[in-house]
């Protein structure tokens, strides 16, 4: 089927490379800023929990094309922020789509932590704080642990979302897969072929890490 279509021509490989990068750099900081927002909003701090809040509910009701534009056209060509990419127009659309992708994903896993962290029993965290352990300490040695194990799956859901919602940096040039099947479209007469071609590539990349992270969730559940 795919004999229709030139593929010497096109960067097929470098396409999707680009998205592994843009989800992998994206995931990691996704898990630190939506770990931090969770600790926020479980915080006794009140304006800590009014903030986390607020993030969560205004930046995961944004779309994700809004978010994405506005890191190119608000942070780039209005504000001049080239994310330390000394002028490289590529490298700049990147980082910003990476920044727009963690802004968006980390309210997901913000939300998957803190479900995770009502599961944990009040009477571990009551226990901590009587031993002198600050709220920073219990967090991070007693409940963030059994959160972490207990989310796994949900955790799973977000990285798969994250890598079909990498598509979305096309709309600032970023040069992955969404932006080469664009060009494919553009060039060839056959349309069936090159979205065939798509969508077995995106399968290659989520379909193994749904398998390994469902195996790993039922491997670290905390048993109740």
């Amino acid at each position: 089927m795919f004999d229709f279509l030139d593929l010497e021509q096109y960067d097929l490989f470098g396409a999707f490379w680009t998205t592994v990068q843009l989800t992998v750099f994206s995931a990691i900081g996704s898990l630190i800023w939506g770990t931090i927002l969770a600790g926020m909003r479980v915080s006794p701090v009140p304006i800590m929990r009014s903030f986390g809040t607020a993030y969560v509910h205004i930046f995961r009701n944004t779309p994700l094309t809004l978010i994405i534009v506005f890191c190119s056209l608000g942070l780039y060509q209005t504000l001049g922020m080239t994310m330390f990419a000394e002028g490289n127009v590529d490298t700049i659309g990147f980082r910003l789509a990476v920044l727009g992708f963690i802004a968006y994903t980390s309210t997901f896993v913000c939300e998957a932590l803190r479900s995770g962290i009502n599961t944990v029993p009040v009477g571990q965290a009551e226990a901590a704080r009587a031993l002198g352990l600050s709220f920073t300490q219990v967090l991070r040695i007693v409940v963030l642990p059994q959160a972490f194990r207990s989310v796994v799956a949900p955790l799973a859901n977000v990285l798969i979302a994250l890598t079909k919602n990498t598509t979305v940096a096309a709309a600032i040039s970023v040069a992955e897969a969404a932006a080469l099947m664009r060009t494919m479209i553009e060039n060839e007469a056959n349309l069936i072929p090159i979205a065939l071609l798509f969508a077995i590539g995106f399968i290659i990349l989520t379909l193994p890490t749904g398998l390994l992270l469902g195996w790993l969730a039922k491997r670290v559940a905390v048993k109740r």
